[in-house]
This record gives structure tokens, sequence and C-alpha cells, in this order.
């Protein structure tokens, strides 16, 4: 299997809270990502979060759909978020917001593909889906500044 480790830091003109808010609310997110296909709570959580279970559908800038499934293992509200990934992704995502003039928002993705094409191309596409993944995280944070009505100050 591939491997991909990925770091992406939104800054926001927006109050943390509402920064989390929305990522927390992760069923929303097709309302504001682009690219984000759909979003099914499959299981719920404990009052923290912890342990909800989510199907997602993203399919970004290439032509192909990657589906796969979120557990949520650990909340720390308005800081963290951390969630083991399964499906044709698996590893883990973790989600950290820091406040200051704004909020900073910061999301690691360590994933391995699991479809075996994508795995047999990955010696000469690994670029290409790294352009593709950082193009879904640019739609994502400029995503993420409209639905606030906040600045994007900067994105990675």
């Amino acid at each position: 299997m591939a491997e991909y480790r990925f770091l992406t830091t939104w800054l926001l003109d927006a109050p943390i809270v509402t920064v989390w808010d929305a990522i927390h609310e992760v069923e929303a997110w097709p309302e504001w990502w682009p690219g984000v296909r759909s979003v099914e709570k499959l299981a719920e959580g404990d009052e923290a979060g912890v342990g909800a279970v989510y199907g997602h559908r993203w399919r970004s800038v290439l032509p192909y759909t990657v589906s796969f499934t979120t557990r949520v293992t650990a909340t720390e509200k308005p800081y963290l978020v951390d969630a083991e990934a399964d499906g044709e992704l698996a590893g883990s995502g973790r989600w950290r917001l820091y406040e200051g003039r704004g909020t900073a928002a910061t999301y690691e993705w360590n994933v391995r593909t699991t479809r075996e094409w994508m795995n047999a191309l990955a010696p000469v596409a690994r670029p290409v889906f790294a352009w593709n993944h950082h193009a879904i995280m640019r739609r994502g944070g400029n995503g993420l500044a409209r639905r606030l009505g906040a600045t994007l100050e900067a994105r990675s």
C-alpha cells in the first residue's frame, strides 16, 4: 500500500468556537466543502462525539471517487478532533485549532491507499495524488471561509 502524509493549515479571521463547530459538524461538510459528495453518520458517539462513525464519499479534481469511514477517537472542544479512517483510504486524521488573531486550523492526514489501481500507480502518480489532495483542501478552506463569512488569510 502507498502511504501519504499531508499537513494543511487554514488561517481564518473567525472565532475558534465558530470554526470548531463547522469542522465538528461533519455531516454538513458537503454544504460548504466542494468535493465532499456525501457524509452520513453511521453510529452515534458520546456527548463529545467520541465513537461517532461517518461514511464519506469524496471526489476532487481527478475523475475518481474515494469512499471511507472515519471513527472519532478523541475530541477536546474547541482544540482537537482525532479520527481513524478505514476503507479506500486507511489511517488517521487530526484537526487541531489554535486561537490567536483569529483561528489557525491544521489538519494532519496520514493515510495509505487500499485500492489496487492506486497502489499500482503510486510510484508515478504520487505527485498527482498529492496535488489532488491539496486542491480539495484549498477548496475546503475557501468553502469554510465563505460559510463563516470570514477571510481565509493563508492556506497550505
